[in-house]
């Protein structure tokens, strides 16, 4: 009866402005469910959509009287996109759908998708839990959100600045907090022998050449010293900056920080001939103090023993970015592929919309998460003695959750999951480290270097790509700046610029501007 109530009292609290016919007040029951259709994106493509005995069948239909039917989406992002178009033009769409970003304009276009703004306060939990401000205007057009967007398991803001404190310890030395200090601390770390051992080999800052269509330039891991001078990667997307950053007035003064840095030997000096395995191993041997890495490849038992058997008295700490002269800081910037679930016009009318806010609700309770996740308590998995759900002790270990056999029950986890500790714990899990016995996890540090300063850019990596020869030109120019072989001034900046500008700069910027107002991802 309790279930019973609430979805009642979703139905007479929902108000929906965009339809005028009276949506009818659904009372299902197990025995006269209603059923609601879903088309879904798979966790694991290999496998097949759940069994029709699947346990939560009978628990949703028992609860709510909602016989979920399940459709699995094509794995193919193009194909995936064509089904859904197809069932938009043909008016047939399910009553809940997960789309990409072009569907997802294309069904609010055409009016086929309801505002969904009313339905997040009924899901005080989920909404909590799944969705922030950031996910809500993704799916927001002139005012009114259509859809519950996700990112789909991809984890943000997993990088931070470390440094090494041992060596701020033994040069007596504070932790660096503006661009200035950072200067001063890697000089010290350049020259004052940081390592005691006596020679001239260690380095202010390591880096290595990362770059992708949201960070380009000098690439990723070059995002600190940019950041602080509101920088941090290709493309500025708020509605008053709007535009490409190496266009920004503030961009001399940010690589004439990177040319300071390289100038006086500050730098690792192979920063720009290393790859990324590279650059790992060069850590791990100690040739720098400060760095941009990412959570796992540092602090993962497997990534952190090198350095450990190497430097049992060494330690990294996380800290902030360095703060610039106007007092912005960014460890970079972060982009989510967002998905979205969609309801449709129809299941609104049908007065379905309260059931489906009672099921997505329920569905992240202890029990939807827990059943949507891992499977059957003492079936599928046990928990530990930390509560996180583990494949060991069970009854009988082929139904355990890791089996291959068993990934059809745990196929809609991405409906559930938010990046929880619950949920990285297992993939990384604390440990003692064997020669300076420290204990580490991967997943503390994420959590730290995700409190850290950070700048959204999402949409960044969809907006439009410079032509082949103005890219070439764009990064070839800094690298040129930057090895010297052309002199970095005020003035050869701005002839830069005006060639840059002349070969198609400007228009790419103008097209990327148009694109993210178009797909409203300006903020």
């Amino acid at each position: 009866m309790k279930h019973r109530s609430f979805i009642v009292a979703l139905s007479l609290s929902l108000v929906f402005s965009a339809c005028r016919e009276k949506i009818p007040e659904l009372h299902p029951t197990a025995d006269k469910p209603v059923t609601i259709s879903l088309w879904y994106d798979a966790t694991v493509t290999e496998a097949s959509s759940p069994p029709a005995d699947w346990i939560a069948y009978k628990i949703i239909r028992e609860k709510f009287g909602i016989n979920l039917e399940l459709t699995m989406l094509p794995v193919n992002p193009t194909e995936k996109n064509i089904m859904v178009n197809a069932a938009a033009e043909g008016n047939n769409l399910p009553d809940m759908v997960v789309v990409n970003r072009e569907p997802l304009l294309n069904l609010i276009e055409k009016d086929l998708i309801m505002p969904v703004d009313d339905l997040y306060p009924l899901m005080p939990r989920r909404t909590e839990k799944m969705y922030n401000e950031n996910s809500r205007r993704f799916a927001t057009v002139k005012g009114k959100c259509y859809g519950f967007s996700t990112p789909g398991g991809r984890i943000q803001k997993n990088e931070g600045v470390l440094i090494r404190k041992d060596w701020l310890d033994k040069l007596g030395l504070a932790v660096p907090k503006t661009m200035e200090d950072y200067l001063n601390v890697m000089r010290a770390f350049t020259r004052n022998d940081p390592d005691g051992n006596g020679k001239n080999d260690t380095y202010g800052y390591g880096a290595f050449i990362e770059i992708n269509s949201y960070e380009e330039g000098l690439g990723r891991r070059l995002d600190p010293i940019f950041g602080a001078y509101g920088l941090a990667g290709t493309w500025n997307m708020t509605e008053k900056e709007a535009g490409l950053n190496v266009r920004k007035p503030a961009y001399y003064e940010a690589l004439s920080t990177v040319m300071t840095m390289q100038n006086e030997g500050l730098i690792d000096p192979n920063w720009l001939g290393y790859k990324k395995d590279d650059f790992r191993a060069a850590w791990k041997q100690g040739r720098f103090g400060i760095m941009r890495e990412q959570h796992s490849a540092y602090a993962s038992e497997s990534n952190y023993a090198p350095f450990d058997r190497k430097f049992p008295e060494g330690q990294w700490i996380v800290i902030d970015p360095p703060v610039g002269p106007q007092g912005k800081s960014a460890v970079g910037v972060y982009t989510v592929p967002y998905t979205t679930l969609v309801i449709s016009k129809q299941a609104q009318k049908e007065g379905k919309a309260p059931l489906i806010a009672a099921l997505l609700e329920w569905m992240v309770s202890d029990e939807g998460y827990y059943l949507f996740g891992w499977g059957q308590e003492g079936v599928n998995f046990v928990f530990n003695e930390n509560h996180i759900p583990v494949a060991e002790g069970i009854p009988e270990p082929a139904k355990a959750f890791t089996k291959a056999a068993q990934q059809p029950l745990t196929q809609l986890r991405s409906m559930v999951f938010w990046n929880s500790d619950i949920e990285l714990s297992s993939r990384y899990p604390t440990y003692t480290t064997e020669f300076s016995h420290k204990t580490m996890s991967a997943l503390v540090t994420l959590r730290e270097m995700q409190q850290k300063a950070w700048v959204s850019a999402i949409g960044s990596d969809t907006l439009p790509l410079p032509a082949t020869e103005l890219k070439l030109f764009y990064e070839q120019g800094l690298l040129e700046f930057i090895t010297g072989k052309q002199k970095l001034t005020k003035e050869s900046w701005t002839q830069w610029l005006d060639e840059f500008d002349r070969m198609g700069g400007k228009a790419w910027e103008e097209a990327g501007i148009e694109k993210a107002r178009q797909s409203n991802y300006l903020y």
